[in-house]
């Protein structure tokens, strides 16, 4: 009895597995891996000396990282873009920093 019921919990743990991996198309190991590539990425943007990077949002799916939030120069959005590429697993980045006018501000 005790062994059927093992065995029923290890089916209905594999099977779960399956279901969360068929429904997002990506395994768990891969939901870790951009998980960690995220935190990663927004480290090494808040580390950052040369520039205040508070108002970006780091996503990442499959490796690619995707940028999004306001900076205040040009300057300010490459250099985002740079750091973002030094990260170990990223493949591609998408930047979609805006750069905010100094007279939408007032």
């Amino acid at each position: 009895m005790y062994r059927l019921l093992m065995i029923g919990i290890l089916g209905m743990s594999v099977m779960t597995l399956t279901a969360c991996e068929s429904m997002t198309g990506k395994t768990a190991g891969r939901t870790i891996d951009d998980a960690t590539t995220t935190a990663s990425v927004q480290g090494k943007l808040t580390s950052d000396k040369a520039s205040n990077f508070t108002r970006i949002n780091v996503d990442t799916e499959r490796g690619v990282v995707t940028l999004n939030g306001v900076v205040q120069t040009v300057e300010e959005k490459s250099r985002a873009e740079s750091l973002a590429r030094m990260v170990e697993g990223v493949s591609k980045v998408n930047n979609n920093l805006q750069i905010q006018s100094l007279s939408s501000s007032n």
